[in-house]
């Protein structure tokens, strides 16, 4: 079993929705070679949320924002 740690700092940003695949894949290049497995994502901001999608329908990204009056 393989496991990578690592700490990630993300640049502030706006209120919205973005996507981080960049920067998380910039930070542990090594889940590339993983075919499946669990990743386990703690947050440490008392006023931020997080969403893990696979990102197959660029509309959901839309759809959510429009759901939580940010559009």
């Amino acid at each position: 079993m393989k496991i990578f740690q690592q700490m990630l700092q993300l640049r502030e940003r706006k209120r919205s929705s973005h996507l981080v695949t960049a920067e998380v894949m910039n930070t542990l290049p090594q889940i590339q070679e993983l075919k499946t497995g669990i990743c386990q994502v703690f947050i440490q901001h008392t006023s931020a949320s997080l969403t893990i999608n696979e990102n197959a329908d660029p509309t959901v990204i839309l759809c959510r924002l429009k759901l939580y009056g940010r559009c």
